[in-house]
């Protein structure tokens, strides 16, 4: 599955869905994973360590709301709510 992670837009949210251990862990079990870029900045966590985890990197929410699936913090918020698609799987 393709499972998307976005940078969360929320005020004074800085956590991301998943750190670059839990891509590793994705992707080791057969998962192809986005990443918005900038997602993890806030906390330590490089566009480089995502991809050496094995995420690709993305350059907009678009592109990861595009995935089946989304994981993320928080609700979306009013500006992600038009990206949600039918039958997409969104944990948050």
């Amino acid at each position: 599955m393709r499972i998307g992670i976005p940078k969360e837009i929320k005020d004074f949210e800085y956590r991301v869905g998943t750190t670059p251990a839990g891509v590793h862990m994705l992707v080791a079990a057969g998962h192809e994973v986005c990443v918005e870029s900038g997602a993890g900045a806030h906390i330590g966590f490089s566009d480089a360590h995502y991809q050496a985890a094995g995420a690709r990197i993305v350059a907009t929410a678009e592109a990861v709301y595009r995935c089946p699936m989304v994981v993320k913090v928080k609700e979306p918020q009013p500006a992600e709510i038009p990206l949600l698609k039918e039958g997409q799987v969104l944990f948050c």
